[in-house]
Parts: C-alpha cells; sequence; structure tokens
C-alpha cells in the first residue's frame, strides 16, 4: 500500500492537460481560463459621477454659494460644453463628468430655484466622481488558470471580452460493475440494489466542470466489463466502482490490464477507500474506485476531483483543508489515515456517527471529512482537526 500523499502524486502524472477552446462569455462561468486575456477598454472611460446632483468646479462649493445650470448630464448622453465660472450640470450617476468641473454636489445638498441652484450643506467633502481607469485600464489582464467565477464573468463582460479561451470541458465515463446492481427506477431483484455511486460522483464532477457520462452497468464476467470499458473510447479519464479488490469476482485489474491497462499503484493505505488503483488503458487515465458508495464519494473527493483540476489546467493541489475545532472526542486512529464523515456547526466540528463506508444516510447529513493521520492519537474537545469541508455544507 501507498500513502495518500504517494498516490496523489501518481494521479497528478497521469492527469493529462487538455486542449484549449473558446465559449461565449455567456457560457464561460465553472470553466477555467486557459490563457490570459486582456481588457479591450478602460473602465469607467471617463471620469463619472457616482451620484445625482450638480457638476461644478470645487473651489467655488462654498457654503450659500450659488450657480446657474447650463446643462443636463446623464448615463449614456454626455454634456458636451464646457463648464465656467458659477456654472453647473445637473448630472446623474454613471454621466461622464464635463470638461471645467471637478467636484459633483450632491442633490440633497443644494437647493434649486429655476436655474439657479444654491449649497446649502458643505460638509460632503468629497468630489463624488469616479476616476477614468479606477476598475482598470485597457491591457488589464485576468491571468490564466484560473476557475471563473460569477465575479470573473462580470469583469470579463465589462473588459468587452465576448469569446473566452477556457480549457476544454474533461469527458469521465464512469461505470458501475456488479451482478448485484439496477439502475434507479428498476425493479431490484432480491438479492440486488440500486446503484448510486455513479449518480453521485457524476453530480460531484459536474459541479466543478467534468462532463460526466454515466455508462451501463459491467455485469461480473469479462465479456461484459470488456464490452462497457470499450464504450468509454473518447473519454478523457475512465472512472470504473467496484470490481477493484482481490475476490474472486472482481475482475476490473485483469481484465484491464488484459486490454492494455499500465497500472501505477494498487491500494491505498487509508478508510474508506482502500481498494483503489490507477494507470493508463491505451493511454488514457484510469481511476478504479471502492464499490463501496462512502469509500467510492470519499476517494471522488480526496482523488478525482483534484485529478480534474489538474487536468484543467489548475495547480495539481490536494483537496483544501482547513483547520477546526473538535466540538466533541475521537479515539486513536489505527495505521491508515481516516476520512471521518463529519458535521460542522457552531460548536466546532465532530463526526457524523456511524462511520460504516456503506451508509450514503451518514455522508448525506456529513458537510466535511476529518482528516485523521495514520495513528493519530486521541483527541479531545477542543482540539485542532485538519477537515475537508463538502460543497453540501
Amino acid at each position: 500500500m501507498i500513502s495518500v500523499a504517494q498516490a496523489l502524486e501518481h494521479l497528478f502524472a497521469l492527469a493529462d492537460p487538455l486542449p484549449e477552446e473558446t465559449v461565449s462569455l455567456r457560457h464561460a462561468a465553472g470553466r477555467v481560463l486557459a490563457r490570459d486575456v486582456f481588457a479591450t477598454r478602460t473602465q469607467p472611460p471617463f471620469d463619472a459621477s457616482s451620484m445625482d446632483g450638480y457638476a461644478v468646479k470645487g473651489v467655488e462649493a462654498d457654503l450659500h454659494a450659488q450657480f446657474k445650470v447650463v446643462g443636463e448630464a446623464a448615463a449614456g448622453h454626455g454634456w458636451t460644453g464646457t463648464v465656467g465660472p458659477g456654472q453647473a450640470v445637473r448630472i446623474f450617476t454613471g454621466a461622464p463628468v464635463p470638461e471645467g468641473a471637478d467636484h459633483v454636489l450632491i442633490q440633497e445638498n443644494v437647493t434649486r430655484t429655476g436655474d439657479l441652484i444654491t449649497l446649502t450643506d458643505d460638509s460632503d467633502t468629497k468630489s463624488n466622481i469616479r476616476p477614468a481607469g479606477v476598475d482598470f485600464f485597457k491591457g488589464t489582464d485576468i491571468a490564466a488558470p484560473r476557475l471563473l467565477r460569477p465575479g470573473d464573468v462580470a469583469l470579463l463582460a465589462s473588459m468587452n471580452v465576448a469569446d473566452v479561451p477556457v480549457a476544454k470541458r474533461p469527458v469521465v465515463a464512469l461505470i458501475s460493475t456488479g451482478d448485484e446492481l439496477v439502475m434507479p427506477g428498476e425493479d431490484p431483484g432480491p438479492d440486488q440494489i440500486i446503484a448510486s455511486n455513479t449518480f453521485g460522483l457524476a453530480a460531484m464532477l459536474d459541479d466543478i466542470g467534468a462532463e460526466a457520462h454515466i455508462l451501463p452497468i459491467a455485469r461480473d464476467n469479462a465479456a461484459s466489463l470488456r464490452t462497457v470499458l470499450g464504450l468509454a473510447n473518447g473519454a478523457d479519464l475512465v472512472v470504473t466502482i467496484g470490481g477493484a479488490s482481490v475476490g474472486d469476482h472482481d475482475l476490473v485489474a485483469d481484465v484491464a490490464a488484459e486490454m492494455g491497462m499500465e497500472q501505477s499503484f494498487y491500494k491505498v493505505a487509508m478508510r474508506p477507500g482502500k481498494p483503489l488503483m490507477a494507470g493508463r488503458l491505451n493511454g488514457t487515465p484510469m481511476v478504479g474506485l471502492p464499490g463501496n458508495p462512502v469509500s467510492a464519494m470519499v476517494c471522488g473527493t480526496v482523488f478525482v476531483v483534484p485529478m480534474l483540476r489538474a487536468m484543467m489546467g489548475l495547480p495539481a493541489v490536494p483537496a483544501p483543508q482547513v483547520r477546526r475545532t473538535l466540538a466533541a472526542p475521537l479515539g486513536a486512529n489505527g495505521p491508515r489515515a481516516h476520512y471521518m464523515r463529519a458535521i460542522i456547526d457552531g460548536d466546532g466540528v465532530r463526526d457524523a456517527g456511524l462511520q460504516d463506508s456503506s451508509l450514503l444516510s451518514v455522508l448525506a447529513c456529513a458537510n466535511a471529512l476529518i482528516v485523521r493521520p495514520p495513528h493519530d492519537p486521541v483527541r479531545h474537545a477542543g482540539d485542532s482537526v485538519d477537515v475537508i469541508e463538502l460543497h453540501n455544507s
């Protein structure tokens, strides 16, 4: 067995970079920027009013000063004249500040009679003007790689970038194995259960910007497994669930080897998730996850998601961990790293109850994984522990 860190090193070595493609700005959210992009304009492109009011010369803005209103400037409709001494231009938020003015009196601080305004409150010392380029200048870059969030998309739009270079979405083929499985909605036999792993993993991978394809269930015979693996041609990553252990019906390693798989490792010193393997199947990265539902989902979080992020050009780093305070004690850990389903609440973090790797109900209630190193001693309430926060928190 190898450590979690060693397994991640192998997986990152298998994480082939994906090619670049161009998408419209409307479809850029959640994608990874593949190369730097640059603003095609300055924002704002002119000195702009940040308030509704009157544009004047600041040196004249004394209490009780009077100004004659000579024009009006609105957003999208500037005033083209020049503000002279004793003059003011009615101006609205976002409008260009006319030439000759360097101060905007907010409308609440003046009174107006006809074309004359009088400054009745001089306590506002701000200019109320946003200088040209205060947000960004033409040529300002957004550096790649970058996972594009809604704020990034808004910034790209403001930069007048309509088409965005992004990493291709990784296509992931998900294959459940086992005679005991039927698809959700089908009528299981007396000895069968519902295939849940592929659906949970597909949701997890779709959430990070991958394109997960659920293939037919591979039955516990070599011919069926070969057929379903053949359907994965063209995928960027093949993920099998179950059949990676050493039982008489665990055929994934042998059949994949017959089909040309070069194995990188098998078995990781962790729980849940020990029977994990990875390699290349005719050049395509392949990961074999354990069949227990929680094991598959935990391994998806710890291994598959970081691997896919690396394929999309993001840094090859483990799932982020934070330090949290234990709200309840934990017993000593054994010789394998333990990823314990846990709940974060106002008191800190506590284990979520039974840690059996078949209990999806416990995983569904959890919003974190407590990461216990091998041989971690007894932990007491108030101790700090490493935690991976889950997306359902």
